[in-house]
């Protein structure tokens, strides 16, 4: 089985259980103001495994789905088994690593809280665009850009709605998970960036 199927399973299970149990979910959300006060640390890593609901829950599998398991193999074809736990770290480490801008923010804020995978999820979705840049990416099926491009306009799409902070999604936790796949990425693979700049110069529209 693999390691992109196992984290859906378990986050499914996870999720599932909190949408029933608010104590349940009280005690994983990733809250700045209790982890400070109750050095409770392990929240960092539990609220990427509940969603606020299951469209939520959904739309975050179905990403990882979509793009974790190519990512994974080739970890797994240059690393071997190494390559697996790689990526599990780079999923896991994605999740804690986006959501530090968040507590640094709200650390004082006791009615603040964030939910979610989007951070390990955005770290995979970007890795496979500096893996592939060129592969189209499809937003809902219809609007389909070359993933550098996509990734280029989700970057400023997420820089623009953090500003505006008008709706309760947390979009630092996408673009600093995004980046940190990025880094993650080209630290682990050196020679991914090369093939990057190899494929955009070979690239064309038409």
């Amino acid at each position: 089985m693999s390691v992109t199927l196992i984290i859906i399973i378990v986050t499914g299970l996870v999720s599932f259980n909190a949408f029933n149990n608010p104590g349940l979910k009280a005690k994983l959300i990733f809250n700045p103001y209790i982890i400070i006060r109750n050095k409770d640390y392990k929240r960092f890593i539990t609220s990427g495994f509940i969603h606020a609901d299951f469209l939520h829950l959904l739309f975050n599998m179905f990403v990882l789905w979509m793009f974790g398991s190519y990512v994974e193999q080739i970890f797994q074809a240059i690393y071997g088994v190494a390559g697996q736990i790689l990526f599990a770290l780079m999923y896991l480490l994605g999740i804690i690593v986006s959501d530090i801008p968040s507590f640094l923010k709200h650390k004082d804020a006791p009615y603040y809280n964030a939910l979610g995978a989007s951070g390990g999820v955005s770290s995979i979705l970007f890795s496979f665009i500096i893996f592939d840049p060129t592969q189209d990416i499809c937003l809902y099926g219809l609007l389909c850009f070359p993933g550098f491009i996509w990734g280029a306009l989700y970057i400023i799409y997420t820089v623009y709605m953090g500003k505006q902070q008008r709706d309760n999604i947390n979009h630092d936790a996408h673009l600093y998970g995004g980046l940190f796949g990025i880094v993650f990425t080209i630290i682990a693979v050196p020679g991914v960036l090369p093939n990057f700049f190899e494929q955009l110069k070979n690239f064309s529209l038409f």
